[in-house]
């Protein structure tokens, strides 16, 4: 209650005859706590316990008063890490606050509540993957300590017990109660060790590659006098090997001691687990510990065609390429020209770089291919969570002002990834998907600005009105068109066809079918070749691929069946196509398909190594995935029916380590140097660098300018499993003071993308602080440089085995 009190302020009598008492009257207002809302809970548990061993924590009231509590028993480390403070309920509820009248709708949320049930309710079970490389396993390096218990009820005068264990650590932790009971809250917290007589720790590299062998170093804590003779025995996963497995450390007095392992990893990928047990009498200490084994060489792709005629019969024998634990392989049957959808979607899924456009081009597809090809429930659930991550990391890349930045953290939009983007929400919120609040409206609120604020150029080299014509469209798929702007736009004279091609789309949407025929009447479906390296990130193939969307919207099926055909051949041949250009040609296809049911129906008896499948379907193409047997698949096919059938068996894997990818080395474009030197400047050869060291790894790259300013390029270095790289956004070392300025850079365990546009004659320097940390021998991969959205711009180097050395 708020209680005010008169207060006299007296001046004391002094020694001079001047100084007279002073009285003062005012009102103070003073805020007293009512003891009744307060809640004193107390623990009793000891200061240091052991893991892996049942301990009790007792908790009462100070006061005898009856409450309802929770327990959380957590890291100090963790809580560290943001300074967490145990919460403090009291001040929360009875905080004072200003008088305020607020006034609200709960639509958006009941809304919104009730569209995550139903796609919780529509999910589809299965475990199995459209590829190995979707949404792979990750070791978990760092398990953190968190135990909660309760809620729990006290009655008054009560004392309550209760038991819980602590996994594998040294440290401590804090015990944190949370009580409330009527309108009375409180809290109360204890730090307590966690240590035991014998204790153990290890350390292995967060990544090792095949092939490579490294130490690991066991520390081991001897915190009783009692302990004196150590044996110590390490156990490994099948995809690794150890020598020195077992060996005895002895204690003259309290203290540490290391001992080493000497691993060696296999030529396999997966996750390694290491076990380390230490005993002494009747003490035991276990240490667990994984690590991903990883190859950093690329995906290789083997494609093998052929066509079976209508009651004609195939078979062939495939082995699988790569080694173990990266080969995949699928069978795709189709009754139009094949257009690569595995290898392509693939592609897409397993692409190193993520901006929004990338991001939106791995979903997009997967969107939509249910119009294109028969998923399997496994299948469905794989997509369906591919696009719920998608949809949430799309949420990273939004801006103050509602648009999408080409990186996370950036201020400013990108208009085309906007538009790109946008398109996939719109779409997957009309698919049921549940999008984050706020994250479509604010999109909208963007898009009207931008379509109102835009003023057409004669020069559309850059596609501005592409760019508008895309915008204009997406609103108008969202139901909130802008026909003025739309009516502006069409009224330009130098509007090019592919912008008229999109804005007829945007006008059949809104229904003036006549305006969008007129729009397009004699214009051609093709495209003159050209290739954008950023703005809209296009190329005529990609632009041909939106006329496609453009027709099939609009109906005409047999403009549509022609450059669906043309598009598919050009999907099916090896030539490269970037991000934007290879999704978007695979979403306009599967539209058509979705639209136009195929006339042709598949009838096969498959056979894939004795496993016999009975294909019958209208659809366009079914994919099969390959189950090797002893390293091959044995495949037969009859063709029941009477359509050609086009049959491609798609093969996939990563070479040994070892193995350098094809060189596209083309210096007279892009000219690479990569140099390792120490932190004073000084040339070293990496090939054998001694333990410990710090040292640098700095790649110089120059634009010759035969082809002009070079955009969105990627450095992508990935370093050995021995070498630690040191991120200086995290210390004040300024190791990245020496190189020049990118656009954004993507920090890993294991490697470093940096990301950054080149004038031409220009020449960038970039740097990456590194510190050989673990002895062995291990693999430096090769350092490659690209323009994302031109493949010709490209370097790349040799990698080489490298040796840390004491």
């Amino acid at each position: 209650p708020n209680i005010y009190v008169n207060v006299t302020l007296l001046q004391p009598h002094s020694q001079t005859a001047n100084d007279l008492p002073i009285r003062m009257y005012g009102v103070i207002p003073i805020l007293v706590e009512d003891p009744q809302t307060i809640l004193k809970p107390v623990i009793s548990m000891p200061g240091t316990i052991r893991p892996e061993t049942n301990t009790s924590i007792s908790v009462s009231e100070s006061n005898g008063k009856p409450m309802t509590y929770t327990i959380a028993i957590v890291d100090e480390g963790l809580l560290d890490l943001t300074r967490f403070k145990t919460p403090d309920p009291h001040s929360s509820f009875y905080a004072r606050e200003a008088l305020g009248v607020k006034t609200w709708d709960l639509f958006d949320e009941v809304v919104g509540a009730w569209g995550g049930d139903l796609v919780r309710i529509l999910s589809i079970g299965g475990d199995g993957n459209i590829n190995r490389n979707v949404d792979p396993a990750k070791a978990n390096r760092f398990k953190p300590v968190v135990k909660y218990l309760g809620p729990f009820e006290l009655k008054a005068g009560a004392k309550a017990t209760h038991q819980f264990k602590l996994p594998q650590y040294i440290g401590a932790v804090r015990a944190m109660v949370i009580a409330g009971e009527n309108g009375a809250y409180g809290y109360t917290e204890k730090s307590v060790e966690v240590k035991k007589p014998l204790m153990i720790l290890a350390t292995l590299p967060r990544v090792a590659g095949p092939g490579e062998t490294f130490r690991l170093p066991i520390t081991v804590f001897a915190m009783d006098k009692n302990v004196k003779n150590v044996s110590i025995e390490v156990q490994v996963s099948n995809l690794l090997t150890s020598t020195n497995a077992k060996q005895t450390i002895s204690f003259s007095e309290i203290g540490e001691k290391m001992a080493f392992a000497d691993i060696k990893v296999k030529d396999a990928i997966g996750i390694a687990k290491v076990k380390i047990i230490a005993r002494s009498g009747n003490e035991r200490a276990d240490y667990d510990v994984e690590m991903d084994i990883r190859n950093p060489n690329p995906i290789i792709t083997a494609v093998d065609a052929t066509e079976v005629n209508g009651g004609a019969s195939w078979s062939g024998a495939f082995a699988n390429i790569g080694i173990n634990g990266t080969n995949s392989g699928q069978l795709e049957i189709s009754s139009i020209p094949p257009m690569n959808l595995s290898k392509r979607l693939n592609y897409l899924i397993q692409y190193p770089h993520g901006c929004i456009e990338q991001t939106t081009s791995s979903v997009f597809p997967q969107l939509v291919l249910s119009q294109l090809t028969d998923l399997s429930p496994s299948q469905k659930a794989q997509v369906e969570r591919n696009i719920k991550a998608g949809i949430a990391k799309i949420k990273t890349f939004q801006t103050v002002n509602g648009g999408l930045a080409y990186w996370p953290g950036m201020r400013d939009a990108d208009e085309w990834g906007s538009n790109y983007a946008g398109h996939f929400l719109i779409e997957a919120k009309q698919k049921g998907y549940s999008l984050p609040l706020g994250l479509l409206e604010n999109w909208k609120k963007y898009q009207r600005s931008m379509a109102n604020s835009y003023v057409p150029k004669s020069d559309n080299f850059y596609g501005g009105d592409l760019m508008q014509a895309y915008r204009l469209y997406l609103l108008a798929l969202a139901k909130a068109p802008e026909i003025g702007a739309m009516n502006r736009l069409r009224e330009f004279q130098y509007l090019s066809e592919a912008a008229k091609w999109r804005l007829a789309s945007a006008y059949k949407l809104i229904g003036q079918t006549a305006v969008a025929s007129q729009l397009i009447n004699g214009l051609s479906t093709s495209i003159k070749p050209y290739q954008q390296m950023s703005y809209t990130y296009g190329s005529d193939l990609r632009d041909e691929a939106m006329i496609l969307e453009t027709l099939t919207e609009m109906g005409r099926k047999s403009q549509a069946s022609s450059l669906v055909k043309s598009i598919a051949a050009k999907l099916s041949n090896d030539s490269w196509y970037s991000t934007q250009t290879t999704a978007y040609s695979l979403i306009a296809i599967a539209k058509y398909c979705g639209v136009n049911k195929s006339g042709n129906k598949m009838d096969v008896d498959l056979v894939i190594n004795g496993k016999k499948i009975t294909l019958n379907s209208s659809s366009f193409l079914q994919r099969y995935d390959l189950a090797y047997k002893a390293g091959k698949a044995n495949i037969n096919i009859k063709n029941k029916g009477t359509s050609l059938l086009y049959v491609r068996v798609i093969r996939e894997g990563q070479p040994p380590q070892g193995q350098n990818p094809p060189q596209k080395n083309n210096p007279e474009l892009l000219y690479m140097e990569v140099v390792y030197k120490t932190l004073n400047g000084k040339l070293i050869n990496p090939e054998t660098i001694s333990q410990g060291t710090d040292f640098v790894a700095e790649v110089t790259l120059n634009n010759p300018g035969k082809r002009g300013n070079y955009e969105q390029m990627a450095l992508t270095q990935i370093f050995p499993s021995g070498w630690e790289i040191i991120n200086t956004r995290l210390s004040d070392n300024d190791g990245e003071n020496s190189s020049s300025k990118y656009t954004y850079r993507d920090i890993r365990d294991d490697r470093v993308l940096t990301y950054f546009n080149i004038n031409q004659r220009q020449s960038l320097t970039y740097q990456v602080l590194l510190n050989a940390a673990y002895l062995g021998r291990f693999y430096l991969p090769s350092v490659s440089c690209q323009a994302m959205y031109d493949d010709e711009i490209s370097a790349i180097n040799t990698g080489k085995w490298v040796e840390v050395v004491k």
